[in-house]
């Protein structure tokens, strides 16, 4: 038992030594680098948070999304429409884009969320093209159809406004920061056994008193409200939001964060969010041809490492694997120790 809790202490102050040398890494590096390379980090940062938000869909509850980039661009939106009509400063809609998209993803979702597989997939893609159509085609004249919304202000604190890249790049990681945070505590709670449970099997789940319909909404929401958040801050970045940033591509894009990080780690979704970003930076000199490497490394990755880069070890597995006395499966009729 002595040698088993100090492995344990080992690995903990393993974790904690590699966790505080990422964020000293991650505090350190906008000091070292241009403007460019901070916008690059900014940008790792809005895909690990749209990662973030599809993990808990694709990867807890095991929905394939492919209409993700609705929900991102109904937060970007609705930031970018009552900042630049009302006034409205955009920190007091971040909450606001989040709870729009969340509620947004409750109304569509409630009807379909019965669907399973390929059936729920194929509305999903045909929901994100309605918002984006619904977004070009400038619904009661709020939109801007093809040239969106410009002229929306920068963050402010009061005392700061949020206004240079160094600033929005420890915004979206503190964002971040605060995401993984909750979402790591949610993995650990009911909701977030009850998310695995329907993931594993849904009718094993119903048969023990899970509410199947109520948690996969619950995950739908929370994923779409993270997306909102995500919009809130990309559209107050970028001063301007159109359609043609929600397409069907971006959505694709989210969905092989999750693919390639590992479904249902946090870790994985961030490993998942850089190659992302930092892909077409380093391929930049060979634009042409970068999606073609890119669509190159997505085939070994689902041929050499299916399970992601980091897959995330579930709980009942490691438990099972730590039993004593049990070398191997039993065969039916065989006794233990045979």
């Amino acid at each position: 038992m002595n040698d088993e809790i100090k492995n344990r202490l080992n690995t903990l102050g393993g974790r904690r030594f590699w966790l505080s040398l990422v964020l000293i890494g991650f505090a350190v590096y906008p000091f070292l680098m241009s403007d460019y390379f901070i916008d690059v980090a900014f940008f790792f940062g809005i895909y690990a948070l749209l990662g973030l938000s599809l993990n808990v869909v694709l990867g807890e509850v095991g929905l394939f999304d492919l209409g993700h980039a609705g929900f991102y661009a109904i937060g970007a939106y609705t930031t970018a429409i009552l900042n630049t009509t009302l006034g409205i400063p955009v920190l007091m809609l971040l909450p606001l884009s989040a709870f729009t998209a969340g509620f947004f993803a409750y109304l569509v979702c409630s009807p379909i969320i019965h669907l399973k597989g390929d059936y729920f997939l194929l509305v999903t893609i045909g929901m994100g093209e309605i918002v984006r159509l619904a977004l070009l085609n400038n619904p009661f004249g709020i939109t801007g159809g093809p040239n969106g919304v410009f002229g929306i202000d920068y963050p402010s604190l009061g005392f700061m406004d949020i206004d240079t890249s160094l600033k929005f790049y420890f915004f979206i990681w503190i964002v971040v920061g605060l995401c993984i945070l909750g979402l790591m505590s949610l993995q650990h709670s009911r909701v977030g056994r009850a998310w695995n449970c329907i993931r594993e099997d849904e009718i094993a789940a119903e048969a023990n008193g899970i509410d199947v319909r109520s948690f996969k909404l619950l995950a739908f929401v929370i994923g779409a409200a993270l997306a909102g958040v995500a919009g809130n801050i990309y559209a107050s970045k970028l001063m301007i939001v159109s359609p043609e940033s929600f397409s069907f591509m971006e959505s694709c894009m989210m969905f092989s964060i999750v693919l390639i990080g590992g479904m249902g780690s946090v870790p994985g979704v961030l490993i998942g969010a850089a190659a992302i970003s930092l892909f077409p930076e380093i391929f930049r000199p060979m634009a042409q041809y970068r999606m073609l490497f890119f669509g190159a490394a997505m085939i070994l990755m689902m041929i050499f490492r299916p399970g992601g880069i980091w897959p995330r070890k579930r709980g009942a597995i490691q438990k099972g694997q730590a039993l004593k006395g049990i070398k191997k499966p039993l065969l039916p009729g065989e006794l233990p120790g045979a």
